[in-house]
């Protein structure tokens, strides 16, 4: 039985690309009584009987997910952030930090719109940039109108399965436009063959940038931490999660604990205040929300 990834999600129908090419499939109904959704980015295995269409029959073990948007087995996100209209936000990113550290997929930090900065500005920016280096993130700042900076940010999608995620106006789009206009023009065809205009619906779909795939996606409809407990939130945060055991008390969530081997680095400046001060945040708001039954 003929094995490959699903590509594409809409209107009930699923694309899956396999060697023999894109198949235009059904899910069983099996997997409504097994309460299985199949997710653009699951490696299935399909039966078809007519030509590029068939039915799902099975779905592989998914490395990870993400539910907003929906989409399974990423390789790596990249936030991005822009560095004015919108202004940067360390809040906003840190919350979109959190939520990818919370599902295990590697965070890569861009931050765009550069060449609107002053010299002033830039040298502000580039103390966070240190910062989150230092933590061990992969931060980029350029300016996506360059096509030289194009060249090198593309490397990072190579080999990868990557889904782009920032607040509405940081450029997404156009990151992904000026990264491979090709592709989103490959996009629109395929659309069309199909009797559907490419943005009469909102859906996920796998494009091919530099031998990778990029989610070009609707984005994070959500940035709430609803699938995160209080006890598991220092660990989204690698500076806390590296010194956890130097606490003095098992389940420390550095709020109010003595001995507290986080609260000890954010006063000896090895941790940034605004980081510790938005886990405190975070936290706060993890505590407060209704119970789930």
């Amino acid at each position: 039985m003929p094995e490959g990834r699903i590509i594409k999600a809409l209107s009930g129908f699923y694309y899956v690309q396999a060697t023999e090419g894109v198949f235009q499939c059904k899910s069983r109904g099996v997997f409504r009584k097994k309460n299985i959704t199949p997710l653009v980015g699951d490696y299935v295995s399909f039966d078809h009987r007519e030509e590029n269409e068939g039915y799902i029959t099975e779905v592989k073990v998914r490395t990870n997910e993400l539910i907003r948007p929906p989409i399974a087995n990423i390789t790596q996100a990249i936030i991005v952030s822009s560095a004015t209209m919108p202004d940067f936000s360390t809040t906003l990113l840190d919350r979109f930090l959190v939520l990818i550290e919370a599902k295990g997929i590697t965070p890569i930090i861009f931050i765009t719109k550069t060449d609107l900065l002053t010299d002033e500005q830039i040298v502000d920016l580039k103390e966070y940039q240190a910062d989150y280096e230092g933590i061990g993130y992969k931060v980029e700042m350029f300016s996506a109108k360059d096509p030289k900076e194009m060249v090198r940010i593309k490397d990072y999608l190579k080999d990868q399965v990557t889904v782009i995620a920032g607040q509405s106006g940081v450029g997404k789009s156009s990151l992904i436009n000026a990264l491979s206009p090709e592709s989103l023009l490959k996009t629109a065809d395929i659309s069309k063959s199909l009797g559907r205009g490419k943005h009469t619906t909102r859906h996920v779909e796998l494009i091919e940038i530099n031998n990778g795939l990029v989610a070009d996606t609707p984005g994070f409809s959500a940035l709430d931490f609803s699938e995160i407990e209080a006890d598991e939130l220092s660990s989204c945060f690698p500076e806390m999660r590296e010194r956890l055991e130097n606490c003095k008390f098992r389940g420390c969530l550095h709020a109010k604990e003595p001995k507290c081997a986080v609260k000890d680095a954010v006063e000896q400046g090895e941790i940034p205040m605004y980081r510790y001060e938005h886990y405190i945040s975070f936290l706060e708001e993890i505590q407060s929300r209704k119970p789930r039954y």
